[in-house]
């Protein structure tokens, strides 16, 4: 796991939180709301994206949060390789998602299925079940890319 000792100058912060915050209003009228789902991962990129909700990053501050349904959710993060035993529960997450939905694979994993490619369990990255919307690469990408790659998400999908 990555640890940024340092957080991010309060100028930069600032900056992130209202653009971030603009592009989810123009996009959907309010903030965005983040559902993960576990492909099959380690948990580096769970703990990643846990420390978005730490006193560090304060996820709220930016018009995110995580939600427990994707009933609510507007973007689907998917950490670990696409498994065989898994794909069915993700597969019913991303019905469950209303649209306009956004999928994003987070970390090397969720992307080509990183160093369990090949396994028999596994089935590849999450584009081999979903369409991916974003890439987040890493083992584990830390908050801060995190952060960056839902900006550029927004962003690119602004009206």
């Amino acid at each position: 796991m990555r640890f940024d000792p340092e957080p991010p100058g309060e100028a930069t912060t600032r900056a992130l939180a209202e653009r971030l915050q603009a592009a989810a209003q123009r996009r959907l009228g309010r903030s965005l709301a983040l559902r993960y789902v576990d492909g099959g991962s380690c948990g580096g990129c769970e703990r990643e994206m846990r420390a978005l909700d730490s006193l560090v990053y304060d996820l709220r501050r930016f018009g995110l949060s995580f939600v427990a349904s994707p009933h609510h959710a507007d973007v689907l993060l998917v950490t670990g390789p696409l498994t065989t035993a898994l794909q069915p529960v993700l597969l019913r997450a991303f019905d469950a998602v209303p649209d306009p939905k956004w999928v994003v694979a987070v970390g090397d994993c969720a992307i080509d299925g990183g160093v369990f490619k090949g396994s028999y369990a596994v089935e590849g990255g999450v584009g081999a079940a979903l369409p991916v919307d974003l890439v987040v690469r890493g083992c584990p990408p830390t908050p801060a890319q995190l952060l960056a790659g839902l900006r550029a998400l927004l962003e690119a999908n602004g009206d």
